[in-house]
């Protein structure tokens, strides 16, 4: 079975991938990073942790992004144009088999990717190849079943779950932060820095965010179809847990948070 990649890449999920930042997803990084270096954004999305790498590294820097499918490129383009970055690649690849030689990059780093691939290790693997001897392996996954949230809410918990099956389902591992240092390990990576890191959700404007983009999602993304497809949720079910969302989204007491798993290795 190939890798699934279970939120899709509908609109709702750009949107909310287009909000991350380098500071809010690749903070671990950033103290490794130099003027100059070659970096490698390996599942870029809609490029703003990308571009923001770029900055990173400067003019005398190359940055490229690579994804899988073309609607996230498109995005991650026109993202770089409204930042008059005419500097940074985007181009079509996949993490099993970079279209590029060994030690071509001085960083890879790749975030939320993991999580989806059916052989994480065997990415690591093919990542620390394109960085080369002395290169940098970044990685940073979530944990999802270290999510908790307040108020208690039947709808969400059920959202959880089906997300974690439906993960499974797919030979994926949902709770993938916790095996970044073993994936590493089995990876032949051995100088680990690793570290963890949480998003948290608390403000008014924060919860309406992250709650209103998960009752779009539920209802929009490759998660819906999923699960109607699998028989773990109906359409009316979708529609109860997009609701939940919505009402955990507007309580005066919401709070949402998860851990995430950061490694940076030498390879």
């Amino acid at each position: 079975m190939g890798d699934v990649y279970l939120h899709g890449h509908h609109a709702s999920v750009l949107a909310s991938h287009g909000a991350r930042t380098a500071s809010d997803s690749a903070a671990y990084l950033l103290p490794h990073l130099r003027e100059g270096f070659r970096v490698l954004d390996v599942g870029c999305g809609p490029g703003t942790i990308t571009l923001d790498l770029a900055d990173a590294v400067g003019p005398a820097g190359q940055v490229v992004g690579v994804e899988n499918v073309a609607g996230p490129l498109a995005q991650a383009r026109r993202n770089a144009a409204a930042r008059g970055d005419h500097r940074t690649v985007f181009a079509h690849a996949d993490v099993m088999a970079l279209p590029y030689a060994a030690g071509s990059f001085d960083v890879v780093h790749a975030h939320q990717v993991l999580q989806h691939l059916t052989d994480p290790v065997g990415a690591l693997r093919e990542m620390a190849r394109v960085a080369g001897p002395g290169g940098i392996v970044a990685v940073r996954d979530v944990d999802y079943a270290s999510m908790v949230w307040h108020p208690a809410s039947e709808g969400m918990t059920l959202w959880l779950d089906v997300y974690r099956r439906l993960a499974r389902l797919n030979h994926a591992e949902p709770d993938a932060g916790r095996h970044l240092v073993a994936w590493a390990h089995a990876a032949g990576l051995r100088d680990l820095a690793p570290s963890a890191s949480l998003w948290t959700y608390a403000t008014p404007e924060q919860c309406a965010r992250w709650g209103g983009a998960w009752a779009r999602r539920t209802l929009e993304s490759t998660f819906a179809s999923q699960a109607v497809e699998r028989g773990l949720l109906t359409e009316a079910g979708l529609a109860e847990v997009s609701g939940a969302w919505r009402e955990w989204s507007q309580h005066p007491d919401a709070w949402f948070a998860m851990t995430h798993a950061e490694v940076v290795a030498r390879v």
